[in-house]
């Protein structure tokens, strides 16, 4: 599952599509919900604009977002602290 339960809050497994012509959530496969971004995969600004995106879809804090894995890869798993699984689906797959 794309989303699951974390800690306080749930894990997203997000599949990057870099240098689109806007930011935006296309849809979702079982394992990774697909997200395009308009930054490039350099230095880490894919990595920041995924988790800024995520952080502005779901109405919570950049800080409550976080990059657990896939720092250098296209598959990259985010936690969101103090959101359940549930709320975040519906938030991102309304």
């Amino acid at each position: 599952m794309w989303c699951s339960p974390w800690k306080d809050g749930c894990a997203i497994t997000v599949k990057v599509t870099p240098k689109a012509s806007r930011n935006a959530v296309l849809g979702a496969e079982e394992t990774w919900l697909r997200v395009a971004l308009t930054a490039p995969p350099v230095d880490g600004k894919a990595n920041e604009a995924a988790r800024r995106f995520l952080a502005e879809a779901l109405g919570v804090s950049k800080s409550a977002v976080s990059l657990l894995s896939g720092q250098t890869a296209r598959l990259k798993r985010f936690a969101v602290a103090g959101m359940p699984p549930e709320q975040a689906k519906s938030i991102l797959l309304p």
